[in-house]
């Protein structure tokens, strides 16, 4: 009689199969102890609650769509204590907030190297909860690129893409990888599904930033865009690639386009020698490090081509 090799498998090596298994689970449970030792839950709404991580001393990173309120927060460290905390920053570009916490104590994270995280490997995204404790995901990294901008305009090096069911009392958890070392933050909001794992250097970069100001410098033309569909002879004529350009539909006063002539109507075919052919193309151009900076605009105005420098404004400074 023919019996699958599986079943031959399962009967004769199961033992050995149960063994492994076995150890693979010890080891994910000690992952996930070792990590909650590092991670807080945060209460900032009447019910329910996300997740936040020992990043330093006295400093807890969560994510910052799950920040319901700026005032009256509260955390439950992993010994069972619940502290009050404070808002010490947001930056939603990154969907990164930073708490105070006197009482957090000294004991953070280890960093693991997010750069050498590659597709395939496995996750675990570790949360805590008020009254249940630790909670945990376990995902597979689905997606790393070297580089890539968000739809808010920051940019995440590496961009890594988790395959995990994450659940809403889990998001700003640790993102921990096979050998217990966090590689970042937990966010779903850059993912159509799963997660993203906010990496190490963007936290740092970001906390370091909200704890000094308190807020991240942006810059800003002071204008409003919308994308418009370019003719060919004008396509040729500019050597414009992308079938639409730009389109201004509002200035506002005193602001750096109107400072530098630009009008409402006027189509913003290039920034910086780079293309624009959506509202989204300016948005790389007006990171902190630009505020201040001359850039050359491209622009059509009446069917002519003219050149236009602007200068990048500082976003509070203005009033805005």
């Amino acid at each position: 009689m023919y019996t699958p090799v599986l079943l031959l498998h399962l009967v004769h090596g199961g033992r050995e199969m149960s063994a492994e298994l076995i150890e693979l689970s010890n080891a994910l449970a000690q992952i996930t102890d070792h990590a909650a030792a590092s991670v807080v839950a945060v209460h900032a709404e009447a019910r329910g609650s996300s997740s936040g991580v020992l990043w330093r001393e006295g400093v807890i990173v969560t994510a910052e769509h799950a920040l319901r309120r700026d005032e009256e927060i509260q955390v439950t460290l992993p010994d069972g204590r619940v502290v009050p905390a404070t808002l010490a920053g947001r930056d939603p570009s990154t969907d990164l907030a930073v708490l105070k916490c006197a009482d957090a104590g000294n004991r953070f994270v280890e960093r693991g190297d997010a750069s050498a995280v590659k597709p395939g490997g496995i996750t675990l995204v570790v949360g805590r909860t008020r009254a249940s404790g630790p909670v945990a995901a376990l995902g597979v990294v689905s997606l790393v690129v070297s580089e890539r901008r968000t739809w808010t305009g920051s940019s995440l090096a590496p961009y890594i893409r988790l395959d995990v069911g994450l659940q809403p009392t889990a998001v700003g958890g640790a993102v921990v990888d096979a050998h217990g070392k966090v590689l970042g933050i937990a966010s779903p909001r850059f993912a159509r599904f799963g997660a993203i794992a906010i990496p190490a250097a963007t936290v740092d970069r970001v906390t370091e930033t909200l704890l000094k100001k308190g807020r991240i410098p942006r810059g800003h033309l002071g204008v409003a865009l919308q994308p418009v569909r370019l003719p060919d002879h004008l396509r040729q004529l500019l050597q414009h690639k992308e079938k639409t350009a730009a389109i201004i539909l509002e200035v506002e006063p005193d602001g750096p386009a109107q400072k530098a002539g630009i009008v409402i109507g006027d189509i913003l075919v290039s920034l910086a020698g780079q293309p624009v052919s959506r509202p989204e193309n300016v948005q790389s151009h007006l990171q902190s490090e630009n505020i201040g900076k001359s850039l050359v605009a491209k622009i059509l105005r009446g069917g002519a081509v003219r050149d236009v420098t602007i200068a990048v404004g500082d976003r509070a400074n203005e009033g805005e």
